[in-house]
């Protein structure tokens, strides 16, 4: 099991806003998962990754593609208060799920 926040780069984000927006995609990620799902995450000491997504565009087809494979996920828009506009798609998290079903959509992107 494990959980993957893939962020949007193309916005340079600095680090402490990069930080927050993960951290939005990682709860409201694991908030749409089964309990099982859930419980097992946690009891495997809760594995999670950051990876670097190239634009919006392309975090809007890998929910997509997680939406098709049953993955938990959650794709978070800027409240617009600091750094970027209103509604800017920031990062998505996926999982937790099997290391296997998020690789399958994650295993050509590189870390942040």
């Amino acid at each position: 099991m494990k959980q993957v926040m893939v962020v949007n780069e193309a916005l340079k984000l600095p680090r402490g806003k990069l930080a927050a927006q993960v951290a939005h995609a990682s709860v409201a990620a694991l908030l749409e998962a089964t309990s099982d799902a859930r419980r097992r995450w946690i009891e495997d000491g809760m594995p999670k990754v950051v990876l670097r997504g190239d634009s919006e565009q392309m975090l809007l087809e890998l929910e997509a593609a997680a939406e098709d494979a049953g993955l938990p996920n959650a794709l978070i828009r800027d409240a617009g208060h600091t750094v970027v506009a209103a509604g800017t798609i920031t990062c998505l998290g996926l999982g937790p799920a099997s290391i296997e079903a998020i690789d399958a959509l994650t295993r050509e992107l590189k870390l942040v």
